[in-house]
């Protein structure tokens, strides 16, 4: 089936409508953590364009004094905390606590003041407090960058629908191993999830809602 074919269907179907979007985003990058961006480890690839547009809407949230929060994946030295994901994955293991691969990719700047949630499992909300941290902080969107596209993205895009965040995918900043998985998701999450939209949709949105950053008088 071609591409063309299958956006007929969907569209036939009812699929793709856009979210209403609030004014008060945060941004949720999922799993930029080094063993994700970099090639080096076994479960990274080169997500070097993706980690720097990332950087760009990351940059325009921090001056609208807007919530950032970041994931990554980590185990227990024993791993036991792996559960069933570790056989099915076993190179995960190489994502243990106090581990470089652990670390939220430097080049994103990750600031004291922003959370990082530590989680174990392909959602960003399964077994954390994401949904608190959201919530106390005020989101009413969120703007989801990160990897990978058919993984962590997709499980964390279902469930902000689910919990009732309308979410925007700047096509730009998330990444994945393979394109093929890359965009069959990113159709996918568009027409189930959330907005798959350019990064400079995402900027323009986020620079149209109001400041957070106190004025000086």
């Amino acid at each position: 089936m071609s591409d063309d074919d299958a956006r007929r269907i969907y569209e036939e179907s009812g699929l793709g409508a856009s979210v209403t979007l609030g004014a008060r985003p945060g941004v949720l990058v999922v799993d930029f953590s080094c063993g994700f961006t970099d090639p080096e480890c076994a479960l990274g690839s080169d997500l070097t364009p993706q980690v720097e547009a990332t950087k760009r809407v990351l940059d325009a949230a921090r001056a609208k004094g807007l919530p950032v929060v970041f994931t990554t994946i980590g185990f227990d030295a024993s791993l036991k905390d792996g559960g069933l994901w570790m056989q099915k994955v076993p190179t995960l293991a190489a994502l243990q606590m106090g581990g470089k691969w652990v670390e939220i990719d430097p080049r994103l700047e990750p600031r004291a003041d922003e959370t990082v949630i530590v989680k174990k499992g392909a959602s960003g909300f399964f077994g954390t407090n994401l949904a608190s941290v959201l919530v106390t902080q005020g989101v009413d969107t969120v703007v989801l960058c990160g990897a990978t596209t058919s993984g962590c993205i997709r499980a964390t895009a279902i469930d902000l629908l689910q919990y009732g965040w309308p979410t925007l995918v700047p096509r730009e900043c998330v990444g994945d191993r393979a394109q093929a998985p890359h965009d069959a998701n990113l159709f996918d999450i568009d027409a189930k999830y959330a907005d798959v939209v350019s990064v400079e949709e995402a900027l323009g949105y986020l620079e149209s809602v109001p400041s957070a950053v106190p004025t000086t008088v």
